[in-house]
């Protein structure tokens, strides 16, 4: 683990797998902007980070490049299943949701969204 400049580790395991210390920022959640080539300091900013926190990771990252990699795959390959079975499980409610009337005083309001799909599809 690398550690912070006051010698605590910058760079912990949790039960979320490898953490940032002091955050609930997990390595792969850095690892999808790394992988999108996004800068350090996007980076920071998107994850509400310090220089230092986003360098500790960074440094654990290419340092331990096999090992981080590895489970991030693991966290894509979750992450999809979940996906997946969330949206089989909701398919019968949206389906449901989507047959229901309209509520009476939204005819205005449906109008004027089916126009604006129209024109975005219309440039697509």
């Amino acid at each position: 683990m690398t550690s912070h400049s006051n010698g605590q580790a910058a760079i912990i395991r949790t039960e979320r797998g490898l953490t940032i210390s002091g955050t609930r920022i997990t390595l792969y959640d850095v690892m999808d902007y790394v992988t999108e080539q996004y800068p350090p300091k996007f980076i920071r900013a998107m994850l509400s980070l310090t220089d230092e926190q986003v360098n500790s990771a960074l440094s654990y990252i290419d340092a331990h490049r096999a090992e981080v990699e590895a489970e991030y795959q693991v966290v894509l390959k979750e992450a999809e299943e979940l996906r997946q079975y969330y949206e089989e499980q909701n398919r019968t409610l949206v389906a449901h949701i989507a047959a229901k009337p309209p509520r009476p005083g939204t005819e205005a309001i449906r109008a004027k969204l089916r126009a604006e799909r129209a024109k975005l599809e219309s440039k697509a």
